[in-house]
């Protein structure tokens, strides 16, 4: 007689279907003990809390130190045996473990990542760490994939966690700015016209964008007497864009085009990208920079606003799969400014004229959309995203908060002038 292996247990209440990684906990026989070894040295260094249902594991961290709750220790354990940090973050999206304040936890973790991994074993990393799959990279069929897999999602819920302006990239705060939605509106159209001054647009120009979003910048610059060309690979974005425009009265100035930015034509007197470079991927970079020198006259500017890490951790992660890739944002790596610079010395004619960091400000904008579709729970349910999809989707925004909350992240406007 033969006996099956036994199939290894599911998370209570996660659709299989749906997310078969988040629903099979894996056995993980051997690696679970190492990553319950390792994690527990880590633990032992950061200034964070673990509660568990038997009591609390040893920490750094004093009473008032974020707290992580282990709800399921076990599978926890496990996951992280197998899949490291993607381990780690679909433990949170099956209910393993949950934190009161999970940007504040994060950013503990983020302030010690280099204390997570033990020194002997970091130069591992790279042979250890799942590579990206070759059907995610940037190719024009892999990039119109990967912005339908985030960008497509719903227009409606992008709007539960928005502002007004629909704008999905960082703010740029002041002071003056009234507290909640309205003051972040008001961030957002800083942030726009800041791009938009810097780069010269007002009556007559010529302006490509790449990386339409919903439309504000189009219409923003359109009511200074444009001319916009905006192209996206995202169809939701593209009809909710062109209907936003129509009703803001532009239509007769702005286009905007269901496509790839390497299928563009022609020349112009100015290019925006808002954070859209983080998309493209470190093989196509030489093609991406070869065509915003293509499409800028001579005498024209390129401006971008692009997320930013050091160029060491870059280099680090360069090639690496991680949970981000996995379930938000498949394909891209996130630029140093080192990187775009060597790109723009090597491949175009361009020269760098003006940069402006100001990371803190997506920390808070971050937190305010966090907190917005935190509050619209119930709404988003309707739309039919289930509590896996409600706590993978806080965790990414709560994740990519403490990234700039602790630093490891930046957000720049690089303003490039072509001779």
């Amino acid at each position: 007689m033969t006996t099956s292996t036994p199939l290894p247990p599911c998370a209570d209440g996660v659709d299989a279907r749906r997310w078969p990684d988040v629903a099979r906990v894996p056995r993980s026989t051997l690696r679970a003990p190492i990553a319950r070894a390792l994690a527990l040295q880590a633990f032992a260094r950061l200034p964070i809390r673990v509660g568990t249902p038997d009591g609390g594991l040893p920490t750094a961290g004093g009473p008032d130190a974020p707290l992580m709750e282990l709800h399921r220790p076990d599978h926890f354990f496990r996951r992280l045996g197998r899949d490291g940090l993607i381990g780690f973050g679909e433990s949170h999206m099956a209910g393993d473990w949950s934190a009161p304040d999970l940007p504040a936890l994060l950013t503990a973790f983020a302030d010690g990542y280099g204390a997570l991994v033990p020194r002997p074993l970091q130069s591992l990393r790279a042979v250890a760490l799942p590579t990206q799959p070759r059907a995610d990279r940037g190719t024009r069929a892999g990039a119109r994939r990967n912005i339908h897999r985030h960008y497509d999602l719903s227009n409606e819920l992008f709007a539960l966690f928005l502002d007004e302006t629909m704008t999905y990239s960082c703010a740029l705060f002041d002071a003056a700015d009234p507290a909640g939605a309205d003051g972040l509106a008001a961030a957002q159209r800083r942030k726009i016209d800041r791009l938009l001054d810097l780069t010269g647009v007002g009556e007559g120009t010529e302006l490509l964008e790449i990386g339409t979003g919903w439309g504000e910048l189009a219409v923003r610059a359109a009511r200074r007497g444009a001319r916009v060309v905006s192209v996206t690979l995202s169809a939701q974005q593209r009809d909710l864009a062109a209907a936003r425009v129509a009703e803001a009265g532009v239509a007769d100035r702005v286009q905007v085009r269901l496509s790839d930015y390497r299928e563009v034509r022609g020349r112009f007197d100015a290019v925006v990208s808002v954070e859209m470079i983080e998309a493209v991927g470190e093989r196509y970079w030489p093609v991406y920079f070869t065509a915003l020198d293509r499409l800028v006259r001579p005498g024209g500017r390129v401006g971008l606003q692009a997320i930013t890490m050091e160029h060491e951790l870059m280099r680090a992660s360069r090639s690496g799969y991680t949970w981000i890739h996995k379930y938000v944002f498949p394909g891209g790596l996130i630029p140093s400014v080192r990187a775009i610079e060597e790109q723009v010395d090597m491949r175009t004619a361009m020269r760098l004229v003006d940069r402006y960091a100001f990371g803190p400000d997506y920390a808070e904008t971050l937190r305010l959309w966090r907190e917005a579709f935190a509050a619209a729970e119930a709404e988003v349910a309707a739309l039919g995203f289930d509590s896996v999809f409600r706590r993978m989707w806080n965790f990414y925004l709560a994740y990519s908060e403490a990234g700039f909350r602790s630093g490891m992240l930046d957000v720049e406007q690089l303003i490039l002038e072509r001779a």
